[in-house]
């Protein structure tokens, strides 16, 4: 293994270590927003995947540039589709109208 793999590999161990601890410590009312902004950051990688994909020169670049668009493009739709569905939590309900009696029924 080559120094710079072995220096990518530590940062990647590292990187999932303080994710999960900080991730961990996160009240349940700061979900939604810290979703919200989970979604900003995932943007981000979509459109790099997107430059990444424009400059791929053989035909493997080609397929992980896809792959990764394809991923990034999941996991900024579903992040917005979970947030969506935590707000609408908080949201009041509407009482029910009243039913109109059956006219059939009279």
């Amino acid at each position: 293994m080559t120094n710079d793999l072995l220096q990518y590999a530590t940062v990647l161990i590292l990187t999932a270590f303080v994710g999960t601890e900080i991730i961990a410590k996160v009240p349940s009312i700061l979900h939604t927003p810290l979703m919200s902004g989970s979604n900003a950051i995932h943007g981000v990688i979509l459109v790099g995947s997107m430059l990444i994909l424009g400059s791929a020169n053989t035909n493997l670049e080609e397929v992980l540039g896809f792959l990764a668009v394809i991923l990034a493009t999941l996991n900024v739709v579903g992040g917005f589709v979970v947030t969506d569905r935590m707000l609408e939590m908080f949201k009041p309900r509407q009482p029910k109208a009243p039913s109109k009696p059956d006219e059939a029924a009279q």
